[in-house]
């Protein structure tokens, strides 16, 4: 057949067809899709044609019971004319593309707007759509094309795309992938904007926290710290010179990430047996009154910080032998729900520490401590795995080796989901040496763990 009588399709002639084959006037499409008629006849009629938009394309798709994504590969032609990109169009595009999975769409455009340097601007508009969006996973490909194809590694876009790609990884549970993210993103930190760089400092030390790497989780508090007391120097001279406050949009309020500098500082330092340094990190957001430009927002903050410095005290000074603290903190824990997960890892970690018997607490508080497994936040995770190692320790201790097994086996499978390397190997070697005395069942559950069953 020769190349004059090959049949053309077009977004127009589809359109079209479908509305021949309904019978559908162009007022009746406008009531079905609530497209305005005039715009209809622009699009189908005028000479040349109104562009359509993505929105026009969805609705009648829908008008004509097409799956979402309909004739979105022939809509290229509405993006791109006679070689000029329409970034009012291919922007959108390429949302609704990412949100419904169309990656052929994705593929066919992308390279076309790689070819000139200035539409990274357009992926870097897309990315930061999907990403505000909630779209985290699918802004993914659209930061990494603008890393990799942008040649000023200073410039704005490139270094908020690191930032970005950064804050996208953290969703998931992959570990490497997390320690990767943070490595790559680290080199970037300080050329963000600052508020920007509060939020970046204040989720890195979060990560690290995650993964329990407490020297990373000192150095990015250490920063956090420094460069919030900066910005609260700087607003509280231009108050002073000029009357007026700067706006400084991010994500918390300022005492927040103030606040959280010294708490994640305390807690690392914490983690490491370092308990004296820790305490003089809590007396610093234990009464943040002083603070400045406070609002509602920030005397709720202020007083989580102060709850938050209550209940760590009373941990450091029982892991620090205060051990006639105990009944007091347990009473703190009751009248403080939201704390026992925390106050349980401290209660067993002290009963572990000072040989302590603790049994009539892990009675009181069973009902909580039966929902510990409910939690997913990774801070809660984390410290219910601590807890699940110090309860399989007392347990063990006290000679109860079947509870002691059981309770092994629950941290363990916790570890391998969150992939605690330490803690599995601790865990590993704590059952083996418990093995002649685990049941067939517990042999059985132990195996499954160690070859991934247990998901």
């Amino acid at each position: 057949m020769g190349q004059g009588k090959t049949v053309q399709r077009s977004l127009r002639s589809e359109v079209e067809h479908h509305l021949k084959e309904r019978g559908y006037t162009l007022t009746k499409l406008g009531e079905i899709t609530g497209i305005n008629q005039g715009v209809l006849s622009d699009i189908f009629n005028r000479t040349p044609s109104r562009a359509m938009t993505i929105g026009h394309l969805d609705a009648l798709a829908v008008a004509f019971n097409q799956a979402p994504g309909w004739l979105y590969d022939l809509y290229v032609t509405e993006c791109i004319v006679e070689g000029k990109v329409s970034r009012s169009r291919v922007v959108p595009y390429l949302v609704r593309c990412a949100e419904i999975g169309r990656q052929d769409c994705i593929e066919l455009i992308v390279p076309i707007l790689l070819d000139n340097q200035k539409n990274l601007s357009i992926l870097f508009s897309v990315a930061e759509k999907l990403f505000t969006n909630g779209k985290r996973q699918e802004s993914i490909p659209f930061y990494q094309l603008v890393i990799e194809s942008e040649k000023d590694s200073h410039c704005d876009r490139f270094v908020m795309s690191q930032y970005r790609l950064f804050r996208a990884v953290q969703g998931g549970a992959d570990s490497e992938k997390k320690w990767k993210a943070v490595i790559c993103f680290h080199p970037y930190r300080n050329r963000l904007p600052e508020n920007y760089q509060l939020d970046a400092l204040l989720q890195l030390a979060n990560v690290c926290f995650t993964l329990h790497n407490w020297k990373e989780v000192e150095r990015y508090a250490d920063e956090l710290k420094e460069l919030a007391t900066v910005i609260y120097n700087e607003e509280i001279q231009r108050w002073e010179i000029d009357g007026v406050r700067g706006i400084l949009e991010t994500e918390c309020h300022l005492v927040v990430y103030y606040g959280q500098g010294f708490l994640l500082k305390g807690l690392a330092l914490q983690l490491q047996e370092r308990y004296e340094e820790a305490i003089s990190y809590v007396q610093a957001y234990a009464e943040l009154g002083w603070f400045e430009f406070r609002d509602d927002l920030a005397e709720m903050e202020i007083e989580k910080f102060r709850g938050w410095a209550k209940a760590n005290n009373y941990t450091l000074n029982l892991l620090m032998g205060r051990t006639e603290l105990l009944s007091e903190y347990v009473n703190h824990l009751a009248n403080n729900p939201p704390e026992i997960l925390a106050g349980m890892f401290t209660i067993m970690e002290t009963a572990n520490r000072f040989g302590l018997s603790v049994d009539d607490i892990v009675e009181r508080f069973s009902k909580e401590i039966a929902c510990f497994q409910d939690y997913k936040d990774p801070f809660s995770l984390t410290r219910h795995l601590h807890f699940r190692y110090h309860l399989a320790i007392y347990q063990l201790d006290k000679g109860r080796v079947a509870e002691g097994i059981t309770e092994t086996l629950r941290c363990l499978a916790l570890a391998s989901k969150m992939m605690e390397q330490e803690k599995f190997q601790s865990c590993v070697a704590m059952f083996w040496k418990y093995r002649h005395s685990a049941s067939d069942q517990q042999i059985d559950e132990f195996q499954n763990i160690l070859e991934g069953r247990n998901k």
